[in-house]
């Protein structure tokens, strides 16, 4: 396992799960429905071609098998503003595909910022993943996922305040404890 897709679980285990960012994650992670990739793109082009190869898997794969993939492209849109100009390719590949109504991606980038926030806003963290990730969804999934979640619109509420009120250096403790390419964890000071 490369160092990039094990702090990507390290991140979906201890933030989204662990704070229960997502109350939809954990039944997938728990059957091993995830798919993690790690681009080797370096260019927003060759980023696009993985994207619509991945998008062709996952909606070709028996949802009981994979029900979501993360993208994970460490070299390429690094910046933050470049990473959301390229959401509406994204966006559009996946109308191109035909596949507009079955799968959605969803966004996650080191830097990521919601319109009408600043850099620092804590409620950016809600977003925020060790790597650019593009995250492939199913969109039956997300239905029975809310349709079984009470309230699910209150989730994005609900996920401001715990961020909010874990704070930054929070934030930073939560995810900075070292992680091996096997995925281990170790306690913080404790060499690998």
């Amino acid at each position: 396992m490369s160092l990039e897709e094990a702090r990507t679980r390290q991140w979906l285990e201890r933030a989204v799960i662990g704070l229960n960012l997502c109350p939809f994650a954990k039944g997938v992670v728990v059957k091993d429905q995830v798919r993690h990739v790690v681009s080797t793109a370096t260019t927003p082009e060759a980023l696009l071609a993985e994207l619509v190869a991945e998008l062709t898997h996952l909606a070709a794969a028996d949802p009981e098998q994979l029900d979501t993939t993360l993208l994970i492209h460490p070299q390429v849109l690094t910046d933050f503003l470049d990473f959301n100009d390229f959401l509406d390719v994204a966006d559009q590949a996946l109308t191109e595909l035909g596949l507009e109504g079955v799968l959605q991606i969803a966004s996650f980038h080191p830097d990521y910022q919601f319109a009408g926030t600043a850099p620092g806003d804590a409620e950016n963290l809600t977003n925020r993943a060790p790597y650019p990730t593009l995250h492939l969804l199913r969109e039956a999934s997300i239905a029975r996922a809310v349709a079984a979640f009470p309230e699910a619109e209150q989730i994005y509420e609900r996920n401001i305040a715990t961020v909010t009120a874990l704070g930054h250096a929070g934030w930073r403790r939560l995810l900075d404890e070292p992680v091996d390419q096997q995925g281990a964890q170790h306690e913080p000071g404790q060499q690998p």
